[in-house]
């Protein structure tokens, strides 16, 4: 990694960050689109999840008042079953399949309320959220908007979705560090250096974002939520489809 691209780095971490803490989601599927293109997706992945680690859990705490943690609990549970299963198959990411995956994830916030009977507050359908967001955040390294259709019927309101949203993704990017530890340890103590000067900027980002969310209305905080969701997916698509026809 040049002083260039880590110069760019620090600035994308802060910004997607910020992004993060005002939606609870979105900064994260940037800042893995600039990641693959430093590195091989199994790196992008692992450095993706200790950034993202950094910003969930300095938004978590922040909003640590917010966290409905009997969610959190059953939600682990399902993330841990996902991770087993990846390992079982031997799971191995590369940037198309990704780019695909992170691609079709808007259609799920179009997708009518109505068409949903889920609820995390009810035990199975938390651990079902663990389970298959767990399983995304590994296989793609996001998964906030698939989270979100588990809190529609909720009730909750933002601050108490963003904060715990952010507890589920520590845990989530917590196992997915463990997953790609390999790849990981692969990165040169220069380029960890860098990684690590740019986690305060993903601290600074997310409580700027914080103060920007509780300007937000609820109505305000979903609309701005979808749209910024689809741009990013379309433009990912694009980019999976390229990578696959070139």
């Amino acid at each position: 990694m040049t002083l260039a691209i880590g110069a760019a780095f620090i600035c994308v971490v802060f910004f997607t960050s910020m992004l993060s803490g005002i939606f609870g989601m979105a900064g994260g599927l940037v800042l893995l689109w600039f990641l693959l293109l430093v590195f091989p997706a199994g790196t992008a992945m692992a450095v993706h999840g200790v950034i993202q680690l950094t910003a969930n859990a300095s938004r978590a705490w922040l909003s640590r008042h917010f966290i409905v943690w009997r969610i959190v609990a059953l939600m682990t549970l399902g993330v841990l079953s996902a991770a087993g299963l990846l390992l079982l198959f031997s799971y191995s990411p590369n940037a198309a399949t990704v780019s695909l995956l992170i691609g079709l994830m808007p259609i799920l916030v179009w997708m009518p309320k109505r068409w949903f009977h889920l609820d995390a507050n009810r035990a199975s359908h938390a651990v079902c959220c663990g389970i298959a967001s767990g399983g995304l955040t590994i296989a793609a390294g996001v998964s906030g908007p698939l989270i979100d259709i588990f809190f529609v019927r909720s009730h909750m309101d933002r601050r108490h979705v963003v904060a715990t949203k952010a507890m589920i993704q520590v845990v989530a990017h917590s196992i997915k560090i463990l997953f790609y530890l390999g790849s990981a340890l692969a990165l040169s103590a220069g380029e960890w250096s860098i990684i690590l000067l740019a986690a305060p900027f993903a601290i600074f980002g997310t409580h700027t974002g914080n103060r920007i969310l509780h300007r937000l209305t609820d109505a305000n905080f979903r609309t701005w939520t979808r749209w910024i969701v689809t741009g990013i997916g379309v433009f990912y698509f694009l980019q999976g489809v390229f990578l696959l026809t070139r």
